[in-house]
């Protein structure tokens, strides 16, 4: 299957975060964001309370900041989909309660 992705990529400070540790490479991170590659288009602080409602929902799964924010943008940006490795999560997560978020995600090996 082709997907195709355009730019830019709307993410948030924690995504890029985790981003920069797993590759260990923090420069890596920062210039996706300096080229343009990706867009910063959350701000944690204006969300606490639906990002404290999504953490107490989905306790069971005991999702980290980076996950919340991603379904919490999922919300305001319901047109477009969710890039992730974490399939087994976000496959469980829904936004405004009830909805899949739609996904997209590397094959299966």
């Amino acid at each position: 299957m082709n997907v195709r992705v355009g730019e830019p990529l709307l993410t948030c400070e924690a995504v890029l975060a985790e981003a920069a540790f797993r590759l260990q490479h923090a420069a890596v991170t920062l210039a996706m964001v300096t080229e343009g590659l990706v867009t910063i288009a959350f701000e944690c602080n204006d969300h606490l309370s639906q990002l404290a409602d999504l953490a107490k929902r989905f306790s069971d799964r005991r999702p980290d900041l980076a996950d919340l924010c991603l379904i919490r943008m999922s919300e305001l940006y319901p047109r477009h989909s969710l890039i992730t490795v974490d399939r087994a999560d976000f496959r469980v997560y829904r936004r405004n309660k009830r909805e899949t978020i739609p996904l997209i995600c590397p094959p299966d090996r």
